[in-house]
């Protein structure tokens, strides 16, 4: 394996090292996720929080070559290069109406962002990673999943997997393989002072 990519991430305030730790490699290894484990990611998206604790969530995934496969036909070519070495590959949903009363729920999205979140947290934890995207054709991956549009919004496709040599990739992906930076906290928050 090549040298490792070094995480020269640097915090502003003291978190938790599992924030900076988290980012979105492209080379990952297909050794299979345990079972234990993919339920252990699972669990730890349904323990999020939703407006009404609807969870309005709906995690479709796939394990074996062919359903990895049959979902990648919905992936970008570019996400397809890489993403379908990955043992676990899913798409996150987001349920447009609550269960009870069927109105618009103009928080699913929101919830189901927490519930990706907490996957993602959870895949550090085990030592995998867990790289969302938005490459991906809508209207493909309708017709992949079999789910109706006025049901679900599609919100992202994920990768998850162990590092793999990033050497495995091709060049114009290999040389963007290290962890990004961020915006500076001045830019993100700003409290609010009635009257400024």
């Amino acid at each position: 394996m090549s040298a490792p990519i070094q995480n020269t991430r640097r915090t502003e305030s003291e978190v938790d090292s599992i924030f900076p730790d988290r980012w979105s490699p492209r080379a990952l290894s297909p050794a299979p996720i345990p079972e234990e484990q993919l339920r252990m990611l699972f669990e730890a998206a349904r323990w999020a929080p939703s407006c009404y604790n609807e969870q309005p969530w709906h995690f479709v995934y796939a394990t074996s070559a062919e359903g990895r496969a049959h979902l990648g036909e919905a992936l970008v070519e570019k996400n397809r290069q890489w993403a379908l070495q990955a043992p676990l590959l899913m798409f996150i949903l987001a349920r447009r109406t609550f269960a009870r009363g069927g109105k618009p729920n103009r928080h699913a999205p929101f919830d189901a962002g927490a519930a990706w979140m907490s996957l993602a947290i959870q895949a550090r934890r085990l030592g995998l990673y867990a790289h969302a995207m938005a490459g991906f054709s809508v209207p493909k991956a309708f017709q992949v999943l079999g789910v109706a549009e006025q049901d679900y919004e599609i919100m992202a496709a994920v990768a998850v997997g162990r590092r793999a040599d990033p050497t495995t990739l091709p060049k114009d992906l290999r040389e963007m393989e290290s962890p990004n930076d961020r915006k500076p906290l001045s830019e993100v928050a700003a409290e609010f002072r009635p009257g400024d």
